[in-house]
């Protein structure tokens, strides 16, 4: 199972800090990019949902 664009998103912000507390850029980087993918992720599965709501309508 993989995880979700919000989960993903929160564990890139987790990472952010932690790279912020130690001084680690790379860290930082990292954690800044984990976000945008989550945000990416969170993006698609709104469209996904979008298009099962239309399908649903259209079966009725």
């Amino acid at each position: 199972m993989t995880e979700s664009g919000k989960a993903q998103e929160t564990k890139g912000k987790l990472k952010e800090a932690a790279g912020a507390l130690r001084g680690d850029e790379d860290q930082k980087d990292e954690g800044r990019a984990d976000q945008a993918g989550g945000k990416m992720r969170q993006a698609g599965e709104k469209v996904r949902d979008a298009v099962d709501d239309v399908k649903d309508a259209i079966r009725k």
